[in-house]
């Protein structure tokens, strides 16, 4: 299987993915709740790519 992220980008999506099914993971500005799990990968990624 081929890797598709650096490892902290994964890290970080898991993190994300994580937080996503505890329901305390908000977007953005809004601060809404996200429930879309594509939406949970980007600003995992986002966060990711923030800290490098």
């Amino acid at each position: 299987m081929v890797k598709k992220y650096r490892d902290e980008e994964q890290e970080s999506v898991k993190e994300a993915m994580h937080k996503m099914k505890e329901g305390t993971l908000e977007s953005g500005k809004s601060h809404k709740k996200v429930t879309d799990r594509k939406q949970a990968i980007a600003i995992g990624l986002s966060e990711a790519r923030r800290k490098r």
